[in-house]
């Protein structure tokens, strides 16, 4: 069931054909609940967003889509949908390009949870790592100087 008014910004199969690589869709309890989290606290970019869809983007053009749970109904997950919970476990999704420092002062100042304050890794990474409102963690960050990084 769709609850958008109007017609979207773009017919679907368009849209889709902008894709390329690796794309990431997240389906979520409430479109417009997430997006705080996505363009206040990580810095996306809005390209469009209705109560059943949301496209941003990020550092290198990557792309994010968000889907309301509302969208899946006709689909074989959406009893799992439907389970109370935190959602994503066993998933780290990791954007590299997104200060950690700045996501996570932006995140603290909006209450969102901090589940890994930044820090260097041994993998090359400066990252934070913070939770979106449904549950899915998101490891951010940049590349440390070659000389920074320790060995694994």
């Amino acid at each position: 069931m769709k609850k958008r008014t109007g017609e979207p910004w773009m017919a679907a199969d368009v849209f889709g054909r902008t894709l390329a690589g690796l794309s990431v869709n997240l389906v979520v309890r409430d479109v417009a609940g997430s997006l705080p989290f996505y363009i206040g606290v990580l810095g996306l970019g809005p390209l469009y967003w209705d109560a059943d869809f949301a496209a941003l983007t990020g550092p290198g053009g990557a792309r994010l889509m968000l889907h309301a749970d509302h969208t899946y109904e006709a689909t074989p997950v959406a009893p799992r949908l439907a389970a109370a919970g935190p959602r994503g476990v066993g998933v780290e999704l990791r954007w590299q390009g997104l200060d950690p420092d700045g996501v996570q002062a932006r995140a603290a100042a909006a209450g969102v949870p901090v589940v890994v304050a930044a820090r260097d890794f041994p993998h090359g990474w400066r990252e934070c790592h913070v939770q979106d409102p449904d549950g899915y963690v998101w490891a951010v960050g940049v590349a440390l100087p070659a000389s920074a990084s320790t060995a694994i």
